[in-house]
């Protein structure tokens, strides 16, 4: 399950008790720089996350907090490198693997855990921070540039019909 990602961070189903649980996840410097080239961003300088974790009705376990994030784009105009600070809410919902999908629009996104029961937080984070960066970054001042309208070229003057004779008869 986890053999691929930049940024796997794994919780067994049974670490969430029956009082819930408090964890704060943070990506390391190599798993920023993994996730930046996996996003084609320049940097991610800092990630976490802030979560509370409640067991719900059903066996699902929902999972809410605080996303953080300091990352560097490219301006889309200047392409100039562009710092932004990223604070994001999270809202998802863990189920077990045998567990159907709501059809909720409005509900969390939801996840499944693999069949041992064991939660990958990593990647659902990394989804969000994916989710919530600035899909048009600018640098402060860049502006694009005018669009002058060209004037329309005069008009050449009608050409006769060929078929104005038919119309005649």
């Amino acid at each position: 399950m986890t053999e691929n990602l930049e940024f796997s961070r794994t919780l067994p189903w049974v670490a969430v008790g029956p009082d819930g649980r408090r964890q704060l996840v943070e990506a390391k410097a190599a798993e920023c720089a993994a996730l930046a080239a996996r996003f084609g961003i320049p940097a991610i300088d800092a990630f976490s996350a802030e979560l509370e974790m409640r067991q719900e009705r059903g066996g699902a376990i929902r999972i809410r907090g605080t996303l953080r994030a300091r990352v560097v784009q490219a301006c889309v105009v200047t392409l100039e490198p562009v710092t932004q600070q990223v604070e994001e809410a999270v809202d998802l919902r863990f189920l077990p693997a045998e567990a159907d999908f709501s059809d909720d629009p409005e509900g969390p996104d939801e996840i499944h855990a693999d069949e041992n029961g064991v939660m990958e937080l990593g990647e659902a984070l990394a989804e969000q921070l994916s989710l919530a960066l600035d899909p048009y970054p600018r640098a402060p001042g860049a502006a694009l540039p005018e669009i002058v309208e060209e004037e329309a070229p005069e008009e050449a003057p009608a050409r006769p019909n060929p078929f104005a004779v038919l119309k005649r008869r």
